[in-house]
């Protein structure tokens, strides 16, 4: 995807209103493009721990005054009609992201792709519609956004980093987002997006006097990146998968790997998801794992097997999706 000027429209009951949870969308925005226009829907005093991303972020936001039983179809109509508005009146957005999964914002996709746009959706697994899905040009999971770091960004960030571990992981991530087909990807479009991300970041706080020489230390220091090339062309790209530190997924541990994996999601605030994503984050840890090497021939099954140790309850939503409630 080469277009990268965003406008961005946010169903904060989508989000769950959790801060980590908008960051990490905004985040994921930020490594494709920069957000020229963002506005949040449904914004209401229980979400006053928002304020500082929204405002920070320029953020226009729409209030939810409850009145009578149509507020949210109101709400819904008007996110239609800003994007529509933007698409015609604002020639530098070639990209938008909505950030809900209701099948009604499918004929808005349907005009904004024909009108040359590309759209990118987000939003939770229990209730982003297949139609919906399936319109966009791409579409992310919440769950994935939310759950794609080991350790949940701070609310509060020190401007000033001595030491490049939080580093390592969103350089990482905007690489393997945006790297050529080849995997590689130029230092300098590698700095440009990760100031999109962090605008007062300089590689002089961590005291360097150049981009290409942090890189060049924390290729020695991780072993999860690789520079090459002349200081004209510099390169990078991330090493291949390495040795999972964590060991294999077995009959023996498979539970306690589910409990554990099942837990982090609930404390992001998912307490029902689709099983499509759990086994998507399964396999971020254990990229070899197959249901088959510990016994069981879908993995539906394993899902049926945590119900019977009640720490999952499987359901099904109105299309006979199926649903897991974590317990």
């Amino acid at each position: 995807m080469d277009k990268n000027n965003f406008a961005i429209f946010i169903d904060l009951e989508n989000t769950g209103g959790k801060v980590i949870t908008l960051n990490r969308v905004i985040e994921k925005v930020k490594i494709k493009g920069d957000i020229l226009i963002g506005k949040v829907y449904g914004y209401q005093e229980a979400f006053s721990g928002l304020k500082e991303v929204l405002l920070s972020n320029t953020f226009n936001v729409l209030p939810s005054i409850k009145y009578g039983v149509n507020q949210k179809n109101n709400l819904d109509i008007q996110l239609v009609i800003d994007a529509l508005d933007v698409a015609y009146t604002n020639d530098l957005i070639d990209c938008f992201c909505i950030v809900s999964g209701d099948s009604d914002y499918t004929p808005l996709v349907g005009k904004l792709k024909s009108m040359g746009k590309y759209v990118l959706g987000i939003s939770r697994s229990e209730v982003a519609s297949n139609i919906f899905i399936k319109a966009c040009n791409e579409f992310i999971f919440l769950e994935s956004v939310t759950t794609d770091s080991s350790s949940p960004a701070s609310d509060e960030e020190d401007d000033t980093y001595s030491d490049p571990d939080d580093l390592s992981e969103v350089l990482e991530k905007i690489i393997s987002d945006q790297a050529d087909t080849d995997g590689t990807m130029f230092v300098s479009e590698l700095k440009k997006t990760l100031l999109r991300l962090r605008p007062e970041f300089s590689e002089k706080s961590y005291g360097y006097s150049s981009f290409g020489k942090l890189l060049n230390v924390m290729e020695t220091r991780y072993h999860t990146i690789k520079v090459f090339g002349d200081n004209n062309s510099l390169k990078v790209k991330l090493l291949g998968n390495q040795k999972n530190m964590s060991g294999e997924i077995s009959k023996s541990n498979w539970v306690n790997i589910l409990q554990s994996l099942l837990n982090k999601l609930k404390s992001s605030g998912f307490n029902r998801v689709n099983p499509s994503i759990i086994k998507s984050e399964l396999q971020k840890k254990y990229p070899d794992f197959d249901e088959r090497q510990i016994g069981f021939k879908k993995f539906s099954d394993m899902m049926k097997r945590l119900e019977k140790e009640k720490i999952i309850r499987i359901e099904f939503n109105e299309a006979k999706t199926m649903l897991i409630k974590i317990l």
